[in-house]
């Protein structure tokens, strides 16, 4: 290489901008989640927020059976795991033991909704100084695609071939509507990871879900509409376009609760 192409070389590499680097809080490893799962997405956010705030070494993560379980080999806090259903009384538990630490359960909807429903709402009521983060893709990943407390009317599943059923099965849960009829929570939001904007507002929310906790606050739930392409048997394109136009209109994505009181 001569000397002018060195120079114009030195030149190119010199104007060179950073766009993107991995946060400290995820580590290097490769995803173990079936191409266009919401998973991943949501642990960098996770990951990006911890760094954000100074937190990483004071964090302390609590992950259950399912999906939601392989949390732990992505991010770089600490992190136990809990019983299925049992996420938010473990959290308690660190939190009342560790009140200088950050606890954070980290929940799909069959551990939050279904068997830890009990868990969840009386965590909720009692206002505990945790931060929950709720996935949601209204259906079972890790078990085989089976029929989830969220599933929407008419969707197909493994356990419902002819699609959920409001007489036999009921109607979907929508547990920001639920929680926010207690007293005890402080914020409560829903977003959706169906484009760049849902990711947006979705970091912004676990953000604030954090603050809160470090404010010593209490409770904190942010509920994440994410894709699961694999069981609901569609490509990763359809299933976020199953998220924007199917899961949205029953799951509005809004701030239900700022401040410990409901938001309009």
């Amino acid at each position: 290489m001569n000397r002018k192409s060195a120079d114009l070389a030195a030149t190119v590499v010199a104007q060179r901008r950073v766009l993107y680097r991995r946060p400290q809080a995820l580590t290097d490893t490769p995803t173990h989640y079936c191409p266009g799962c919401g998973h991943g997405l949501v642990h960098k956010l996770i990951a990006e927020v911890l760094d954000e705030l100074g937190i990483r070494e004071r964090t302390i993560g609590v992950a259950p059976v399912g999906c939601a379980v392989l949390a732990y080999d992505y991010l770089l806090c600490d992190m136990t795991e809990a019983a299925h259903g049992r996420t938010p009384a473990v959290a308690t538990g660190i939190k009342r033991y560790l009140p200088d630490r950050i606890v954070f359960s980290y929940q799909g909807d069959g551990d939050l909704a279904a068997i830890g429903m009990a868990e969840t709402v009386h965590a909720a009521n009692r206002g505990e100084n945790i931060t929950v983060v709720f996935v949601n893709n209204t259906v079972y990943g890790m078990t085989g695609g089976q029929m989830a407390p969220t599933t929407l009317i008419g969707q197909k599943t493994a356990t419902t071939p002819c699609g959920r059923d409001r007489v036999s099965a009921g109607p979907p849960i929508r547990i920001c509507e639920l929680l926010n009829t207690l007293d005890g929570p402080y914020y409560i939001e829903r977003t959706a990871l169906d484009g760049p904007t849902g990711v947006r507002r979705t970091r912004r929310a676990l953000l604030n879900a954090f603050q809160a906790q470090v404010a010593g606050k209490g409770y904190s739930l942010v509920e994440i509409l994410s894709p699961c392409p694999t069981y609901l048997r569609r490509s990763p394109v359809d299933a976020l376009r199953f998220v924007r136009e199917s899961m949205t209109p029953v799951f509005p994505v809004r701030v239900f609760r700022r401040e410990g009181k409901p938001v309009p």
